[in-house]
């Protein structure tokens, strides 16, 4: 009866999560007058397969793509590097101060995102880089996130990994990328994930920095389909799904290596 109940519960639950998903992809279908009726339903009459290519020539959502695909690629790949080599640091090697500085890089993790927005553009502006692509990527090269995650993994393997390799006379960097990097795939591909899933859905710092059509992201082109007179939600709905695409085919990849980051990275 316990586990029935617990079933019960995460049905419940799976619900409430795909609810919204559902709904999306049933918008998407429907004819622009079902889209407002008065009396909603999940099953469109008829399916109007057609907003998705109406969609997609509304805008240059090939170029939306590219620039997504290219700024949360980079982004992640730098994340990933220095990310990994700060987190070695604060887990293998030994130095003056460096609990009190792992201190102070999570003490950040408590600033909210927007508090970053103005420090940043005046940072960018004053380095002309509005309206450019390093402009919205150099700000966002490493996460504390990704650091912390690294380290509690980097703690968990044994020592005497570490202790060969320094026997051996490798290097740390030699070390880490050599040795370490091929023992802890789970959590590299778990922070890539976090990060690429994140850039991806990065909205109001691409608004703020660019001013140019050519530099926009999917999440940023999605507001084409929003104007003065109205919203077209059909073919709106329509775009999200097409964009949602790329992320869900990234995740259900990943997802094995996923769930075993998180879960081993809690272990000392």
């Amino acid at each position: 009866m316990r586990k029935l109940l617990v079933y019960a519960a995460l049905l419940v639950v799976t619900l409430f999560v795909l609810g919204p998903f559902i709904w999306m992809i049933s918008t998407s279908l429907k004819p622009a007058g079902e889209v407002l009726s008065a009396t909603p339903s999940l099953w469109p009459h008829p399916f109007e397969w057609s907003n998705y290519s109406i969609a997609w020539k509304s805008a240059p959502f090939g170029r939306y793509f590219l620039n997504s695909l290219v700024i949360s690629g980079v982004e992640t790949a730098f994340d990933l590097t220095f990310g990994a080599m700060a987190a070695y640091a604060f887990a293998r090697l030994e130095f003056v101060g460096k609990r009190t500085l792992f201190l102070a890089l999570l003490a950040t993790l408590m600033v909210p995102g927007e508090l970053l927005l103005i420090p940043n553009y005046i940072t960018v502006a004053k380095l002309h880089w509005m309206s450019t692509y390093q402009g919205i990527i150099v700000p966002w090269l490493v996460s504390v996130f990704t650091i912390f995650l690294m380290r509690q993994f980097f703690l968990s393997m044994p020592s005497e990994i570490f202790e060969a390799a320094e026997l051996d006379g490798l290097h740390p960097v030699r070390t880490l990328f050599q040795i370490v990097m091929p023992l802890t795939k789970p959590v590299w591909i778990t922070a890539g994930l976090i990060k690429f899933i994140g850039s991806w859905n990065s909205f109001l710092w691409v608004v703020v920095v660019s001013n140019s059509q050519s530099l926009d992201t999917v999440p940023v082109g999605l507001m084409n389909f929003t104007s003065d007179v109205g919203t077209e939600y059909n073919q709106l709905m329509a775009a999200a799904t097409f964009c949602m695409v790329p992320l869900a085919i990234v995740f259900l990849v990943g997802q094995r290596y996923f769930v075993e980051g998180i879960a081993r990275s809690g272990i000392r």
